[in-house]
């Protein structure tokens, strides 16, 4: 009996040798997995502040999960069945081409949205993208990540005409795209990133000249009379098993002399919006989290409610909710974050606009978008 016992006990530490080995094999030879900053990186980002012993802090102290555990949630999400989690058909969606995006001017504002955060923002005369997650499967792994809604999207990134600046919120996988940067990289003259990202875009083949790392409060000044600024964010980072928050995270304000957008990234509610407002608003648009939440999450992703209020400290004159409409991510129905969002923002008298996949908005030409397509 003992010599079975033994034989079974080989077999069993050489398959876990196996799979530790196939584990790092894949973590070093994946390029999706993105870079490491180097020593002299790691250095000036200790000079921030919030970088301590390799990891980025948020300006207040927040948990990843509140309320429970992570294989408490993931039982929940996984085996506690939601009613309609996904949409039973593709979203509508209105086909561009880059023409339209040609045909525009110094003073056009225009956004477009192509689910999830990824938008398109036309102002100054330049063309703005950002965190565009433009692929159908997410990740080195597509069998194990959510599937987009879409077989396709409104437009591909060798469609696109060109872009004056990239700008990343954080590089989780549903924002920082391997293949979209591997296919947009030439036609780019700006990647604006969090500290710690430039690493990844390095691997990936972009020139080292195109990438501006900014830290919180840092801006780039780009054609047109157009500044796009690094604002806090409250959430974390990471693409592998042991490279939690060795990245930064970002919002962005972009802002003319006479126009202002601003973009939340990711992130739970917190008091850096009410000084982002104070600072640079009021905001002509500001494209909120709105989506892919939960009650266990409430420090690192805002509720519904929680987005509308956050566009009203910026003090948005006009509040589009991103994250969602592309990927199912959380416990909750797939519409349900719109619904919320819609509700909230007319209670509370805020503007909000609400378009199809790939319908433009632009600002001063009439009423926006607000058909509830999603019911």
């Amino acid at each position: 009996m003992r010599k079975p016992l033994k034989t079974l006990s080989r077999w069993a530490l050489s398959l876990l040798l196996l799979l530790l080995l196939a584990g790092v094999a894949f973590a070093n030879l994946s390029p999706e997995l993105g870079g490491k900053p180097t020593k002299a990186e790691r250095a000036a980002y200790a000079k921030t502040g919030r970088y301590h012993d390799g990891k980025f802090e948020n300006l207040v102290p927040t948990e990843m999960m509140t309320g429970g555990s992570m294989m408490g949630a993931l039982w929940r999400f996984l085996f506690s069945k939601v009613p309609n989690t996904e949409p039973a058909a593709p979203l509508p969606t209105q086909p561009l081409d880059s023409a339209r995006i040609r045909q525009k001017t110094t003073e056009t504002l225009r956004v477009t949205w192509f689910g999830h955060s990824a938008s398109l923002v036309e102002i100054a005369g330049q063309n703005l993208l950002l965190d565009p997650m433009l692929s159908v499967d997410m990740g080195p792994l597509s069998w194990v990540t959510p599937k987009r809604y879409n077989p396709q999207l409104a437009i591909s990134p060798q469609q696109l005409p060109r872009i004056t600046a990239v700008l990343i919120s954080h590089d989780h996988y549903d924002h920082l795209d391997y293949k979209t940067i591997r296919q947009l990289k030439d036609q780019v003259a700006h990647f604006v990133v969090p500290l710690g990202v430039a690493a990844h875009l390095r691997r990936w083949g972009v020139a080292e000249a195109k990438i501006h790392e900014l830290n919180w409060g840092d801006s780039l000044q780009l054609p047109g009379g157009l500044t796009v600024i690094s604002q806090p964010a409250r959430h974390f980072s990471g693409r592998g098993l042991t490279n939690r928050n060795s990245t930064s995270w970002s919002s962005w304000v972009m802002k003319t002399p006479t126009r202002r957008v601003f973009y939340s990234g990711d992130g739970g509610y917190g008091p850096h919006f009410q000084q982002i407002g104070r600072q640079y608003g009021p905001f002509d648009l500001a494209l909120m989290e709105c989506g892919q939440y939960d009650r266990q999450w409430s420090q690192i992703h805002m509720m519904p409610e929680q987005s509308v209020q956050a566009a009203l400290d910026v003090r948005a004159r006009l509040y589009q909710p991103v994250h969602w409409g592309a990927f199912t991510e959380a416990h909750h129905a797939w519409n349900e974050p719109v619904t919320r969002a819609w509700a909230e923002a007319a209670r509370r008298g805020l503007p909000i606009t609400t378009p199809e996949l790939g319908q433009p908005v632009t600002l001063g030409a009439g009423a926006p978008p607000q058909n509830r397509w999603w019911q």
